[in-house]
């Protein structure tokens, strides 16, 4: 009796030592609780967990499991430097699963030390709306040429149940819905929606609403997501000059691509440490030098460079461009100028994992 007694204050003090150990790894995520809210049967519904590396050494995710088949996690990025930002992924199945859903995912993390994170989510997964296709994709569209996708929208319940409205953020979107059914408790609506032909190029991800008169349960969310493709490539999309001493002088070319023959018409960096260089040939691939000084100042340089173009819709390209002036009697990057003033955390520290990495959180 005596030696458990001795032994259930030990446990408690233990478990209490691994919640405290293992905060470290909570406070690289913005949040760890999510809430679909309600959202039509065969709707994709996803929702990314960010998380952000706060210290010196690098993180790992070794896995990610869910509590229950309703919620389907995969990670985005499983390796993070330092200051580095992944996610998490986690995709609602509104295929298989119907009403109220709750879950837990658990995200599982090795190195710099092993530590377990609780991720939560929850949603209701309507029956009487269904979406044909769950999300409008409009990808690879090209630039200037717009597109049409349509969704269709079933609902079984009251012979009166109408949209009343769509909303949406983005305004390169056009969308109108068109009744196709309404008999004996079912109604049909096909929503035609249009990406204009000026969308700027890159990637996007938004989220219809579609607004109807059911005063239980109102809105109904509708994935819009695309990539639309610029006629013009900049390559490379990322340029790292290096380390550079005070008044050093680098050239380097940008290669672009177009899909015809085009001329560059101009070439901006509000950074006043380039130069640029072009020719009037019209072509389908132009190499243009760009030349940085550095100046007198030692930090970092991040500049974006605009490219310019006479192709329709006056395509354009961008390259961001990096650097890191050194001052002259700088040899190396001190600690304090590091990530973290304190010292790294190695595999043999036996310091515990919350003391030695939350020393380097930078708040």
């Amino acid at each position: 009796m005596f030696r458990s007694l001795f032994i259930a204050p030990c446990l408690l003090c233990l478990l209490a030592q691994l919640a405290v150990a293992q905060e470290w790894a909570n406070k690289m995520f913005q949040t760890r609780v999510h809430d679909y809210g309600t959202v039509a049967r065969a709707a994709k519904t996803e929702y990314v967990f960010e998380l952000q590396n706060l210290y010196k050494e690098t993180v790992h995710i070794a896995a990610v499991r869910a509590s229950c088949g309703c919620a389907m996690p995969r990670i985005v990025k499983d390796t993070l430097g330092t200051w580095e930002k992944g996610g998490v992924l986690v995709e609602l199945n509104t295929r298989a699963f119907q009403g109220q859903r709750k879950a837990t995912i658990t995200v599982t993390i090795d190195k710099p030390f092993y530590a377990e994170v609780q991720l939560t989510i929850t949603g209701f997964i309507r029956t009487d709306v269904v979406l044909d296709p769950g999300t409008i994709n409009f990808d690879s569209v090209d630039q200037g040429e717009g597109a049409v996708r349509t969704v269709n929208v079933n609902y079984a319940g009251r012979s009166d149940w109408q949209i009343l409205d769509v909303r949406s953020a983005n305004t390169n979107l056009i969308v109108e819905p068109v009744e196709t059914q309404r008999a004996n408790g079912r109604v049909g609506y096909q929503l035609k929606v249009q990406l204009k032909s000026d969308a700027p190029s890159g990637s996007f991800s938004d989220q219809m609403i579609l607004v109807t008169n059911d005063a239980q349960s109102q809105n109904i969310p509708v994935r819009v997501e695309g990539n639309i493709v610029s006629p013009l490539t900049v390559s490379p999309a990322t340029l790292s000059l290096g380390v550079l001493r005070p008044g050093q002088v680098v050239t380097r070319n940008l290669v672009v691509r177009g899909k015809a023959p085009f001329h560059v018409t101009g070439v901006e960096c509000e950074h006043d440490g380039f130069q640029f260089r072009s020719n009037g040939d019209s072509k389908e691939l132009h190499l243009v030098p760009i030349t940085f000084t550095a100046g007198s100042e030692p930090g970092k340089v991040a500049a974006e460079v605009l490219i310019q173009t006479d192709m329709g819709g006056s395509a354009s390209g961008r390259c961001l461009v990096t650097a890191e002036v050194q001052g002259e009697a700088v040899a190396e990057v001190t600690d304090s100028q590091s990530p973290t003033n304190t010292a790294g955390v190695s595999a043999e520290s036996d310091a515990g994992a919350d003391a030695a990495i939350g020393s380097g959180v930078q708040e």
